[in-house]
């Protein structure tokens, strides 16, 4: 029989956690960013905790006097949860999940619960739910325990889902599903470009970091109207629009998916 997990709204308050391995990795500046992170899946940041270690622990993440003191802190600043700077092995988080008696995430969950939320194209839904569901697929036993644990936030968000499917048979039927319609969105799309291409013989990308400005900068030299919002992947799906040059010429001017930092 299929598992599923109902997905709720809730109100999350989380431990940021990171392993530093060397004194200029930049450690601040991407806890930050992970804060804010969290702050656009709807979870609040109540603390952090870092380890310097020469290399992250393969079985746990944390060393094993730092999982102690983690623990003192989730159950002292009374945290749902734990979100590690880093993404998780499926030893780690269901080991990590384990020793803390706590819900565990990590940046690749919190940043496809932010893709599952901010994707409105089908092309977009499609690529998020498959994204989901590799990730899911590899760390079932670990995450069946952490969700259980709360039945909802962060990592139980889907494109179009009401519940979180937890069976492997059937999430790689999902997986063969939509890998089928993304080549039909894919082959629909390369006919619309071609069409375009034949108006516009020259194309620009606007590429930087996430929240950098870069939907604003479109609008203002297109008037495309798209949502510009001060938060982190507040763009998820590309725009393209015309622009029409001072020397008279138009071109193609897309606007792009930001980076971010230890996105792989």
């Amino acid at each position: 029989m299929a598992e599923l997990f109902d997905m709720k709204e809730l109100e999350e308050r989380v431990i940021l956690v990171a392993v530093s391995t060397s004194d200029e990795d930049g450690m601040e500046a991407s806890l930050d960013e992970l804060e804010e992170l969290a702050d656009t899946a709807g979870a609040t940041a109540i603390g952090r905790l870092v380890q310097n270690r020469e290399k992250i622990h393969p079985g746990t993440y944390l060393g094993s006097g730092k999982i102690g003191e983690l623990r003192e802190m989730v159950w002292e600043m009374g945290a749902t949860g734990v979100i590690c700077d880093d993404e998780l092995s499926p030893a780690q988080l269901r080991n990590l999940e384990s020793a803390l008696d706590t819900k565990v995430m990590d940046r690749t969950m919190v940043i496809l619960d932010i893709f599952a939320a901010h994707a409105t194209t089908s092309e977009g839904k499609i690529q998020v739910e498959l994204a989901q569901l590799r990730y899911r697929a590899a760390r079932l036993v670990g995450l069946r325990s952490s969700l259980s644990r709360l039945g909802g936030g962060i990592g139980t968000r889907g494109p179009g889902e009401k519940k979180l499917e937890m069976d492997r048979r059937l999430i790689h039927e999902r997986i063969g599903q939509l890998k089928s319609e993304l080549e039909d969105v894919k082959r629909h799309r390369e006919v619309t470009r071609k069409q375009r291409d034949r108006k516009y013989t020259l194309s620009a990308a606007i590429v930087g970091y996430t929240n950098a400005g870069k939907s604003t900068l479109l609008n203002t030299l297109t008037g495309a109207g798209i949502l510009a919002q001060d938060k982190l992947f507040a763009t998820l799906d590309p725009t393209t629009r015309g622009l029409k040059l001072a020397s008279g010429q138009e071109i193609l001017l897309t606007d792009t998916v930001g980076f971010i930092r230890k996105l792989v």
